[in-house]
């Protein structure tokens, strides 16, 4: 199943046409995409009769973030091995783990207001909360995820790294700074849920390529550290981690410029598009 934000509503969705599920369910369920993981085991078993292909057509331009305010935002650093490779970072160290603030969450064809000449790209697996989590062992983790989205953890290099205690939160907070879409897909939809293909590239060129599999801690593991330490609310996100090929890790050292197209995408999910503008710019 894939669930989206069309124009603030919550649909079901084929990726070319769209069951509103306000309507559908004769107001059982509710049209705010947010409030649909509170009922999220009912949402389930009563969608499942649902159709997608007989609702109707739609732009992808309408799509907003699929979890547009999620009352958690768990972002994990230095999750992929060569990613801790070229920064620097031991491979068995405990997973990094800041926010990014709900504000800056945005949708799957977002144009990015640059900050600066520092913004560099992350392109992330992003996991949902299905159901309040806490104490969740590793072994019963899977049922605690809705699905998956796709994300970037666009990240001001400058803020969030000067001086000698970094501001992670704030550098990768900027307005703008959480595309995320195009939808959720629950997890039944993947053969394995556990190993999909990530990538990212600007204007064609492609900067980041892995397998969710080289993850060091993965979605279980995840799950079961953050719910160890507080509770994962319904609607909660997590970005997951990032695979090699950043700008600051490169030599020279590449970031986003005005008018870059940042195209994102992952296995079984699709991709997003983020464009980009300068500060002032019309």
């Amino acid at each position: 199943m894939k669930l989206a934000n069309l124009d603030g509503r919550l649909v079901i969705t084929d990726g070319e046409r769209a069951v509103d599920v306000e309507r559908a369910s004769d107001g059982v369920f509710g049209a705010d995409p947010q409030g649909v993981y509170e009922r999220w085991d009912d949402f389930v078993a009563w969608a499942a009769s649902i159709d997608p292909s007989s609702g109707d057509a739609f732009e992808s331009t309408q799509l907003g973030a699929p979890v547009p305010r999620p009352a958690q935002v768990f972002a994990i650093g230095i999750n992929y091995a060569e990613h801790a490779a070229e920064a620097g970072y031991p491979s068995d160290s405990m997973p990094v783990t800041f926010t990014k603030f709900p504000a800056c969450l945005t949708g799957p064809a977002a144009t990015v207001v640059l900050p600066s000449e520092f913004v560099d790209w992350e392109v992330e697996l992003v996991v949902v909360i299905a159901k309040r989590a806490f104490h969740v062992s590793r072994a019963d983790a899977w049922g605690y995820v809705a699905g998956y989205t796709i994300g970037q953890d666009l990240s001001e290099r400058h803020v969030q790294l000067e001086g000698s205690k970094p501001q992670f939160s704030l550098g990768k907070s900027y307005t703008g700074f959480g595309p995320t879409g195009p939808w959720l897909v629950t997890t039944d939809e993947f053969a394995d849920p556990a190993d999909l293909d990530i990538r990212c590239g600007i204007n064609g060129e492609t900067l980041q390529h892995s397998r969710t599999s080289s993850m060091i801690y993965d979605i279980p593991e995840l799950v079961a550290r953050l719910s160890a330490v507080c509770a994962l609310l319904p609607g909660d996100i997590i970005f997951s981690g990032t695979p090699s090929g950043i700008g600051n890790a490169r030599t020279p050292k590449r970031f986003i410029g005005a008018s870059d197209v940042l195209v994102s995408s992952i296995e079984g999910i699709g991709s997003i598009t983020t464009r980009f503008t300068s500060a002032g710019s019309d």
